[in-house]
């Protein structure tokens, strides 16, 4: 039976995303929010989108506690905030951390926090019982709610944790996606850091869906 997945800030473009594409691939789906109104909603939507999904919604907290797998796709400003409320609730599970420490208005300029990524600052605060485990920041939320499509953009994932790395990789073959190990969580800063570059190329080419491709790799 496949883990049930909480997502976190799941009622964002992002999350959505990601849920759905799970869904479809046949996990039991969590949508955590700060409104659990607006979760349920979401989740709502969700089985009405994909009939016979296993949906709920509910606040932040009681998704973690719930959730087998939980990732975490809130905006920066929520994100240190969103951990300390649920710290205790991960312990023993992987975090599939997607934040990217985006600073409005220059969101096309890179600009980490000085722990380096958000991954690691988001490790630092858990400490070794959770794993936390960087992925998803540089795809489209256009393209994952495309949601019977593959998607023509790699997932550079990052963890301290070769086996949580490996669940993330199946994860993002579920969603439509290649993964590819990109090394240690420290790792993580190149990922995020690529989310401001593609935010530019987007707005200079008129795209809302450029992405990465990791070259040379055999396939499959």
């Amino acid at each position: 039976m496949k883990p049930t997945i909480a997502i976190l800030g799941g009622t964002g473009p992002q999350g959505r995303g990601l849920a759905l594409r799970w869904a479809v691939a046949g996990h039991a789906i969590l949508i955590g929010s700060r409104d659990p109104l607006r979760a349920e909603a979401t989740a709502t939507a969700l089985r009405e989108r994909n009939p016979g999904s296993a949906a709920s919604g509910m606040d932040n907290r009681a998704a973690a506690e719930q959730g087998e797998i939980v990732v975490l796709t809130v905006p920066y400003k929520a994100h240190r905030a969103t951990l300390e409320s649920i710290a205790d609730a991960l312990r023993g599970k992987i975090l599939v951390d997607v934040t990217v420490p985006l600073m409005p208005p220059q969101v096309a300029r890179v600009q980490l926090p000085p722990e380096g990524s958000a991954a690691a600052a988001a490790q630092r605060l858990l400490g070794p019982e959770v794993k936390v485990v960087s992925a998803f920041q540089n795809v489209s939320a256009h393209l994952l709610e495309r949601e019977r499509s593959a998607i023509d953009c790699d997932v550079l994932v990052c963890g301290d944790n070769k086996a949580a790395r490996d669940v993330v990789i199946e994860l993002a073959r579920e969603a439509g996606m290649r993964g590819v190990h990109g090394g240690a969580l420290a790792n993580s800063a190149a990922a995020e850091a690529l989310t401001s570059v593609l935010i530019f190329i987007n707005r200079r080419y008129g795209l809302t869906t450029s992405g990465i491709r990791i070259t040379g790799l055999p396939e499959g």
